[in-house]
């Protein structure tokens, strides 16, 4: 399946701003200019950039321009809580660890409402930093039934709710819960710490329009290489000059 083109552009900037060819505070192309170098839509320029916001990569100011952020390793919370992205939550080099069907009693994520003999995706992946050091891990578990070609696809970036809305899944409602927890021995190795250290856990389930459950999944974060963040823009959409 081809790679949208929003996300070959935003990879590419991307990219450019981890390996420091574009470091903090440089500009980036305009929404005008990005059209006409990609020979893009409007919309497409603008949503490469404000995605690159959204992850806390780049600052976006109206009549100033868009410019490289101070660190490449915040994320935005919005963004990571949003179960309805077409691209990763978090940007940069991802790596599948595994990817099984197996019965959902054994899976590494509360499963509830769905019978522990019933057998479940489950995928888990690693999330790098601009020096590829190991800053989260990832674990999804979505019942075979709703998704039974899910481990088929091109898993690496892949987000599950990309694949309901392709395959007419009929997700409704999503919820996040914000855990502290402590690391255990398997993500420890994983994220390169010891065990038992205090960690972010960010969980989202997620419902069908009948109430089943979709998804269950979590994020685990070394503090100590993330910085977590919420912002919100309250002006109309334009594009910075």
């Amino acid at each position: 399946m081809a790679t949208p083109t929003y996300l070959r552009i935003r990879a590419e900037l991307e990219r450019r701003i981890r390996s420091g060819e574009l470091p903090p505070g440089s500009r980036l192309p305009t929404e005008a200019e990005l059209q006409r170098r990609y020979s893009v839509s409007r919309a497409t320029a603008q949503r490469v950039l404000n995605e690159l916001a959204a992850a806390g990569l780049v600052e976006r100011h109206r009549r100033r321009g868009t410019f490289v952020a101070g660190t490449a390793r915040r994320e935005n919370l919005l963004r990571l809580v949003n179960p309805t992205l077409t691209g990763p939550e978090i940007p940069g080099r991802h790596a599948v660890e595994t990817a099984a069907v197996i019965p959902a009693r054994e899976a590494d994520v509360a499963l509830p409402g769905v019978d522990d003999d019933a057998p479940v995706n489950q995928l888990r992946r690693l999330k790098f930093d601009a020096d590829d050091n190991p800053i989260a891990v990832e674990l999804s578990a979505v019942p075979f039934a709703l998704a039974p070609a899910l481990l088929e696809e091109e898993l690496t970036h892949l987000t599950v709710h990309d694949y309901f809305v392709r395959h007419g899944v009929p997700v409704a409602t999503s919820r996040v819960h914000i855990d502290p927890v402590l690391l255990g021995e398997t993500e420890a190795r994983q994220l390169a710490c010891e065990p038992g250290r205090p960690v972010i856990r960010l969980r989202r389930l997620t419902w069908l329009v009948d109430g089943r459950l979709a998804e269950a999944m979590w994020h685990v974060f070394r503090p100590d290489r993330v910085e977590f963040f919420i912002e919100q823009s309250v002006l109309p959409a334009t594009d910075p000059a």
